[in-house]
């Protein structure tokens, strides 16, 4: 589960492609008879969960363009993207993914997923491979129900968006330190949410068609919209500045209902979750070479130590580290 270094060659790529089903195609790469042509640089982390369940996240430098095309069948495949653009495509279907998007897809042997990686860029990519589904994950210990994911009868591309707080809590996982042990309890954690927010309606509805969608406690079904309405605004523009009692109004709500309201539905307070927006659009930020002063400015923060502090608390290392590193 320790990351390694891996200098990526068209060698390198075909010899995984051939263990894993996957057709490898180099459009910058001199023809056989010339030594390997490295592809790319950087690290690679893989954590088998059980043997249903993988989890694997990669943050090379892309020297040189590639493709490939998944021969092998695959009930139910995640990738998040945290930085950086691909194409993806299944059958007729084809999408330019970046920073924030992610697919989840179902393939055959017939009809494989093709995924294009441009370069020069640095990308940084998160799989879930979910490589069985009978009763999967049933979770017996703590008295859940078992949990079928089923894939439909035919390939499936589904393309989405990640939640800002899921995102932010990859990114706290990837940065963390714990011990062998634990880091799989938070990864399989994680996974589950990803399947949660990534597959398709079908494979997770219950046989009881006429069921309805279940809230939290004290939350009507307007109430879940008017908050989700308010989350997907601090999401989309975090360096905005935001005052509770005019945040109330927008959602017709008093501060103090919409406080309990928004931890009840979130878990999290809403400012919580604010910071937490802030601080992953940062990240990128720092990546793309601002400075920490350009950087907390640009995030909301009216003065660079508070947001030092702030990101060093959540990620563990202080924002100079990042600039300095990209």
């Amino acid at each position: 589960m320790t990351p390694s270094c891996v200098p990526l060659t068209t060698h390198d790529l075909l010899a995984i492609g051939q263990r894993f089903g996957i057709d490898y195609r180099f459009p910058e790469a001199p023809d056989g008879s010339q030594p390997a042509h490295c592809v790319a640089r950087g690290r690679v982390m893989d954590v088998e969960i059980d043997p249903t369940l993988r989890v694997t996240h990669s943050d090379l430098d892309v020297l040189h363009a590639y493709a490939s095309t998944s021969r092998r069948a695959a009930p139910w495949f995640l990738s998040v993207i945290l930085e950086g653009h691909i194409q993806v495509g299944l059958g007729h279907q084809s999408f330019q993914l970046q920073a924030g998007d992610a697919f989840s897809a179902h393939f055959n042997e017939q009809t494989g997923l093709e995924v294009f990686q441009p370069a020069p860029q640095r990308l940084r990519i998160l799989n879930v491979s979910l490589l069985a589904c009978t009763e999967l994950l049933s979770l017996s210990s703590i008295n859940c129900s078992p949990i079928n994911f089923s894939p439909p009868a035919t390939p499936v591309l589904h393309t989405w968006q990640v939640p800002q707080f899921l995102i932010h809590s990859l990114e706290a996982a990837l940065a963390s330190n714990w011990p062998v042990e634990r880091q799989r309890l938070l990864w399989q954690g994680l996974a589950l949410q990803l399947l949660a927010h990534g597959l398709p309606a079908a494979p997770l509805e219950s046989s009881d068609a006429g069921k309805a969608v279940s809230l939290p406690s004290g939350l009507t079904q307007r109430d879940h919209q008017r908050l989700e309405h308010l989350r997907q605004q601090l999401e989309h523009s975090p360096n905005q500045d935001y005052r509770l009692e005019q945040l109330a109004r927008n959602a017709a709500m008093s501060p103090s209902s919409l406080r309990s309201k928004f931890h009840r539905c979130y878990g999290c307070s809403i400012f919580d979750y604010l910071r937490r927006c802030r601080l992953t659009q940062a990240q990128a930020y720092l990546r793309k070479g601002y400075s920490v002063q350009q950087t907390a400015h640009a995030c909301g923060y009216r003065h660079a130590t508070n947001f030092a502090t702030a990101f060093k608390r959540a990620f563990g290392i202080a924002p100079h580290e990042v600039h300095h590193r990209h």
